[in-house]
């Protein structure tokens, strides 16, 4: 699923292979795994070809998150964001979708960043289950599934934004 772009240059809707256009060369994208209580992160390679788990942040207000995240964001050179979009398995989106876009919007306002929304579906439930087949305690997977889903949800997206490359 081709998601709009909040951010671009205009700050006009793009595909996913104009996102891909917009990008810098040689820097790492950052996924971001927005809940209503943390925030997962997750960074790319330079080459944009392995997404690893970075930390996860605690929500507060939003001027707050922003802070912490343009920190993160100056602090690893980030070309890009790609923000995970909670929508249902049916395709409809929810509260948490409109939720998730209005962040994205209010981030869109403080960075220069492509912002690129990526569907998904599942995610959350993927990162459980390998953390179960890890053997990962509770209480851990407490701690990281949100830093795994924003992996995830950076991981498939690198390797569709590399499909587009390709063609």
């Amino acid at each position: 699923m081709q998601e709009p772009v909040i951010g671009g240059p205009k700050g006009e809707a793009l595909r996913a292979d104009e996102f891909a256009a917009a990008l810098p060369s040689g820097v790492p994208l950052m996924g971001l795994d927005v809940g209503t209580k943390t925030i997962g992160l997750a960074l790319s390679d330079v080459t944009r070809t392995i997404a690893s788990g970075l930390t996860t942040l605690t929500r507060s207000k939003f001027a707050a998150d922003a802070e912490r995240l343009l920190a993160l964001i100056g602090k690893n050179a980030v070309g890009g964001l790609v923000i995970g979009l909670p929508v249902n398995l049916d395709g409809s989106q929810g509260p948490r979708a409109q939720a998730t876009r209005a962040f994205a919007r209010n981030l869109a306002k403080v960075t220069p960043l492509p912002i690129l929304l990526w569907d998904e579906r599942l995610t959350t439930a993927a990162a459980e289950r390998s953390l179960l087949e890890a053997d990962v305690s509770r209480r851990r997977r407490a701690q990281v599934i949100d830093k795994v889903a924003a992996t995830l949800i950076l991981q498939s997206a690198l390797d569709r934004l590399n499909r587009v490359n390709r063609t």
